[in-house]
This record gives structure tokens, sequence and C-alpha cells, in this order.
């Protein structure tokens, strides 16, 4: 979808801030407006039609977390991307789990808001999604009907649970996914609480997809909320640099 026929809302209780980045994103080609609470918010969404929702979680009246569940109620084919602070860890868990599709930490760089923004797009739209049984990342091909993997070629062997695990993260790529929601869709939600068990086989999953599983590029780890399957070669993947490993 090219930013011209992109139509993004602005939440935010800060008009400088909303003012600005409008501008911004005006300037950038997309469509953009703007709304100065969830109230307000929720009144747009279900008046007409909206392709991308950045939304502050800390506004007066309904926060944001309550307000994404219902925008994501009310308009459920619209992305959600969360404007956060830093050190608020628990706020983004909560975000996730309400249905945002990624959240950006405030300050923010202006290319780096672009960057997911444009990759909440493609997945929402479809854009670049495989038309074959095959997940193509990087070096990575996971064929999903003879389920195989393939690392530069080579073929490795997955366990079943490793297969499903790989599966469900490449198809997400680039979107955070929290611990739950892993183990809720792998494991199933008598596993929920969990998150050893899951670090267990992401550790033994890094030894077979990373060069260096010590530093992996590919499943990245987004500290006290889950992980993040990131494609080494898209330019608008957040760098493995801004998360850690376990």
């Amino acid at each position: 979808m090219s930013p011209e026929m992109t139509s993004i809302l602005v939440v935010d209780d800060d008009p400088a801030f909303r003012l600005g980045l409008r501008a911004s994103l005006k300037t950038s080609g997309y469509r953009a407006d703007t709304v100065r609470n969830a109230e307000e918010a929720l009144e747009y969404v279900r008046e007409r039609p909206v392709d991308l929702v950045l939304l502050d979680i800390n506004m007066p009246g309904m926060g944001g977390v309550e307000a994404c569940r219902r925008i994501r109620a009310a308009a459920p084919h619209a992305g959600i991307v969360m404007l956060t602070v830093r050190d608020s860890e628990d706020d983004k868990v909560l975000a996730l789990d309400a249905g945002a599709d990624d959240y950006v930490t405030k300050p923010f760089q202006f290319r780096e808001l672009l960057a997911r923004l444009r990759s909440v797009l493609r997945r929402i739209t479809g854009d670049g999604s495989p038309s074959s049984p095959v997940l193509r990342i990087g070096e990575l091909a996971l064929d999903l009907e003879h389920r195989t993997f393939r690392k530069a070629g080579a073929i490795l062997h997955l366990s079943p649970k490793e297969f499903e695990l790989l599966a469900f993260l490449m198809q997400h790529k680039n979107i955070p996914l929290i611990h739950a929601k892993i183990l809720r869709t792998i494991w199933g939600p008598e596993h929920l609480e969990e998150t050893e068990y899951l670090r267990s086989y992401v550790k033994s999953l890094r030894k077979k997809i990373e060069d260096d599983p010590a530093h992996p590029e590919y499943l990245l780890t987004v500290p006290w909320v889950g992980y993040r399957f990131r494609d080494p070669s898209d330019p608008d993947s957040p760098p493995a640099s801004d998360e850690s490993d376990d």
C-alpha cells in the first residue's frame, strides 16, 4: 500500500506532539488526521475507514490499553501501533495483549516510526506474504507442506514443536509477540505461565538458525515482553542491537 493511499489516525492528548507528528506524516506522503483522546478515536474509527492508528498509551480518561481493545473490536483490519514511554514494560505487554500490532517508545526517531508503520502495513495488507507454502527469511526456508527446514540450502532437523514455533515466529516477522501468546498458540492455554519452557525452546532453536546463537540476528528477545523474529536483510526491520538475547 503506497503512502498516499494510507490513512493514519494520531491519538495523543499533547497538541504540539500530535500536530507535529501529523505534519511529518503528511510530508512523508501519508494521509494523516488527529484526535485528542480515546473517546474521539473510537468515534472516528466507527465513522470512517482508517488503515493505521498511532495510539498513545497514557491519556486522561480512557487509557490507551482499553482504547486499543475497543478500536481493535471496532476496526479489526486496522493496524495499531502504541506510543509508550521507556521503562514501562508492563504497559507494552498489556498493549500487545489488547491487540496492538507493535509499539514505539518515546522519544523515538521519526525514521524508526516510519519503518514500524511500513512493517505493520505489509502485514495487514498481505504485501510480501508468500504465495507458496514456503516461508523464506534471509538464509532460512521453512517448507510448511513438507515440514522441512533449510538454512543456506542445507537441510537441518527440527523437532515438531521447534518447527511449529519457528513457523509461528516467521509468520509474524517483525511483530513483537508476548510470551503468553506464543505459549497459548504452540502449547495451549494450560502452559501460559511456563516462560522457562519457552526459553529453552528458543535457546535450542537459536543453535540451529543463528550463525552465532549468543548474538542472534533472527530470533530476538524483547526484554520482559517476549520475542520478535527479524529479517536481517529487511531495511525496515529494527536492528538486532535494539533488543537483547536471553
